[in-house]
């Protein structure tokens, strides 16, 4: 097999397609200098798209004019260039990401149009959490998939892999949950916003009515539904279960302007949360995933002192951390649509599930200056990470529990 026949092959094979054609002549220049083997051709590829998409002109450029640096057609030539390459991501990796003062604009961010439909049961929509493991400290937690598939556009989002453009609900719920087979004498923490946001759609097919009607039924079950959304109007009156808390996954607005696209801003958030929280119902803060970027450590305890001063700890069930975590199609999806994000501009290690991750050490720093930021509340409500491994519990808490079984026994007694 010539060259021209081998390049042919490996461009279907990787995100070279879905490149503007400027780079794709570029990478075709090098990769016939070169004599590129597929991972030299993959592994180029990918760096032009995160460099475009992290808006790093300086090492693009870099790689646009490889052969005044590297003109020789060797493979010690094609060494060198790919070590400096090398060498450049990491550096950029490593170092602060920051992020423009203005929203990212581009067409690929308009939100796509997308189907919504009832449907019966195809599969178990009720189980364990698909993290819980002994791995990690873990509060088995239960998932409840009323809804597959988010209306919002997160970056780093899981759900945008794992299901099509249709939103599909299940057809005729409250029959469907009286399916669930429940110990009376156990406690359930069950959350709803694993596959889908647990508000953003609001009651529609009566989605919300069963999930109260459920949590009446079973008072054993703390039920959680989380969201990014400001939707709120279901819950700011009437009276509702006392075991149902509605929790909010909060970011920095850097975070959410540039990353969690679609979804509402911080401070709409905060005060659906105020909104539902003044109507009695039990509200919860997750901080996840927090990012690590210029200007973190300012912005995430501001949010912390904001929580304190606008709210009251009684009125909080709890407040939990967590980090950037993510998976091989979630990086493979972000490169193919190739919008402005620095999400992958980050050092990668793996967690104990196999997820990609940031070092241990970053997370303790980012979790133990939160967590300090909520000094004044310690004793008066329910911290926890979510995912974490025993020893960053230790290093960013001073505290942990000796497993899984004290854990959700500790939580099930707050409730």
């Amino acid at each position: 097999m010539n060259y021209s026949d081998k390049f042919l092959s490996f461009r279907n094979k990787t995100i070279f397609e879905k490149l503007p054609r400027t780079q794709q002549q570029i990478i075709r220049d090098l990769a016939f200098h070169f004599s590129f083997t597929f991972q030299d051709f993959k592994q180029v590829s990918e760096a032009l798209r995160d460099l475009t998409m992290w808006n790093d002109k300086e090492t693009e450029n870099a790689v646009t004019t490889f052969q005044n640096k590297f003109p020789e057609r060797t493979r010690q030539a094609k060494k060198s260039f790919l070590a400096d390459l090398d060498r450049r991501l990491n550096r950029l990796r490593a170092s602060l990401k920051i992020y423009p003062e203005k929203t990212p604009q581009s067409s690929q961010l308009r939100k796509p149009p997308v189907r919504m439909k009832s449907q019966n049961i195809k599969k178990t929509f009720f189980g364990k959490c698909p993290v819980a493991s002994e791995k990690t400290m873990c509060c088995q937690l239960y998932t409840l998939d009323a809804i597959e598939r988010c209306p919002f556009g997160c970056s780093y989002c899981t759900i945008q892999t794992f299901y099509g453009r249709t939103i599909r609900f299940i057809k005729d719920l409250e029959k469907a949950l009286k399916t669930i087979r429940l110990d009376p004498e156990k406690f359930y923490h069950i959350g709803t916003g694993q596959s889908s946001d647990s508000l953003a759609f609001g009651n529609t097919y009566g989605m919300l009515d069963a999930l109260c009607a459920f949590a009446e039924e079973h008072p054993n079950v703390l039920l959680e539904l989380k969201t990014k959304s400001g939707n709120t109007d279901y819950f700011v009156r009437g009276t509702f279960p006392k075991n149902i808390v509605v929790s909010w996954s909060l970011n920095t607005q850097k975070i959410i302007s540039n990353e969690e696209h679609f979804t509402a801003s911080l401070e709409e958030r905060l005060q659906a949360a105020k909104a539902v929280s003044s109507n009695g119902v039990a509200v919860a803060f997750h901080f996840h995933p927090m990012i690590y970027y210029k200007g973190w450590d300012k912005d995430y305890p501001d949010i912390a002192e904001r929580i304190m001063n606008d709210f009251s700890p009684e009125n909080l069930r709890f407040i939990s951390f967590g980090s950037l975590t993510l998976i091989k199609p979630v990086i493979r999806k972000l490169r193919e649509l190739g919008i402005p994000s620095k999400i992958l501009q980050m050092e990668m290690v793996k967690d104990p599930h196999g997820k990609l991750t940031y070092p241990d050490n970053i997370k303790v720093v980012m979790f133990k200056k939160l967590y300090h930021a909520f000094s004044p509340w310690h004793r008066k409500l329910f911290f926890y990470l979510c995912m974490e491994k025993r020893s960053i519990w230790e290093d960013a808490f001073g505290w942990s529990f000796a497993d899984n079984g004290e854990f959700e026994k500790v939580f099930s007694q707050l409730y």
